[in-house]
């Protein structure tokens, strides 16, 4: 951040904003802002041109099983098991969410 952007900011912030701030005010968010920017300048230090970008930290796979036709549940037994069938089908509580 260059000198002569130094306090303009917070106050520039709060003027869209419509936040009425005292000069202290002003100056003790303004030194906070320029704490936060400076320790992300931080960031740009390391020496990162031999890592590769990734979209995870670590190598990510698709773990799904294969898609394989198999034994299903039986559905008489199913409906046997529901707390409430009729006609065939499970039955379930009304939800409404408003």
């Amino acid at each position: 951040m260059s000198e002569t952007n130094q306090g303009m900011d917070v106050g520039y912030v709060a003027k869209l904003a419509c936040i009425d701030l005292t000069e202290e005010e002003t100056q003790l968010f303004q030194g906070q802002l320029d704490q936060v920017l400076h320790y992300v300048e931080q960031l740009n230090e390391p020496d990162v041109s031999a890592v590769e970008p990734t979209a995870h930290a670590i190598p990510v796979f698709n773990v799904f099983r294969k898609d394989e036709l198999g034994a299903s549940l039986d559905h008489d037994a199913v409906i046997k098991n529901a707390p409430s069938a009729t006609d065939g089908q499970i039955r379930v509580p009304k939800i409404i969410d408003q």
